[in-house]
C-alpha cells in the first residue's frame, strides 16, 4: 500500500481515504485492500480456488478405476448385466 500511495497523484488524499476504512499501521502492509477485505478478497479465492484443484486427482482415479474394471469384466464392451453387478459389488 505505501508503494501505491506514492504512487497516487495526491499521496496524501490516498492515505486518509485508506485510512478511514483500515486505520491501523499493520493494515498498509497487509495482502489484501481495502475495498474488499481478508474475507472477501478476489486474488486470495483465485488463489485458494488453485490451491484446492492442484490437490484434486479425481477424474485420474475415477478413470483408473473404470478401467480396472474394464479389465476385469474381460476388456469387453458389451458385457452381461449380471457381471457388471457382481463386479460393482466387488469394488
Amino acid at each position: 500500500w505505501v508503494d501505491q500511495f506514492n504512487l497516487s497523484l495526491d499521496p496524501d488524499t490516498a492515505r486518509e481515504f485508506h485510512d478511514e476504512t483500515l486505520p491501523k499501521e499493520a493494515h498498509k502492509v497487509a495482502h489484501f485492500c481495502s475495498m474488499c477485505g481478508p474475507k472477501f478478497c478476489s486474488m486470495k479465492i483465485t488463489q485458494d480456488v488453485r490451491d484446492y484443484a492442484a490437490t484434486l486427482n479425481d477424474k485420474e482415479q475415477g478413470m483408473a478405476q473404470m478401467s480396472e474394471k474394464f479389465r476385469q469384466l474381460g476388456n469387453e464392451v458389451y458385457v452381461d448385466a449380471a457381471a457388471v453387478k457382481e463386479s460393482n459389488r466387488a469394488l
